[in-house]
């Protein structure tokens, strides 16, 4: 089983948004871009328009552990970017999960 991987620079954030795939619904923005590599790749961003900074990192914590617990059900090879929406706000974690894979899904197929 692979480890967990964050994305932190820069660069990498900006080539994926710039080249790689997305798909979208109410809560989240998913964009997924192959990186070259076996590993994956993951990082999120959460403007503050989303609560207050509270919020904001309980809602990371949450995406990191909803990929840190399923990382095989994200292809192998590509550099993973959550982007939250406001009404994300109040999602609980079984709520989110369920967005996330909303997304993928749809980014898969």
């Amino acid at each position: 089983m692979s480890k967990f991987v964050p994305l932190k620079k820069n660069l990498d954030f900006k080539n994926i948004y710039q080249y790689g795939k997305s798909a979208a619904n109410r809560y989240l923005v998913l964009y997924m871009h192959p990186n070259g590599s076996s590993i994956r790749r993951f990082g999120f961003s959460i403007s503050k328009k989303v609560g207050n900074a509270v919020c904001r990192n309980r809602l990371r914590r949450l995406l990191k552990e909803i990929c840190r617990l399923n990382l095989d059900r994200f292809p192998d090879g590509h550099d993973y970017v959550f982007i939250v929406r406001q009404p994300s706000f109040d999602q609980g974690y079984h709520q989110l999960e369920k967005h996330v894979w909303h997304v993928l899904g749809r980014l898969l197929n």
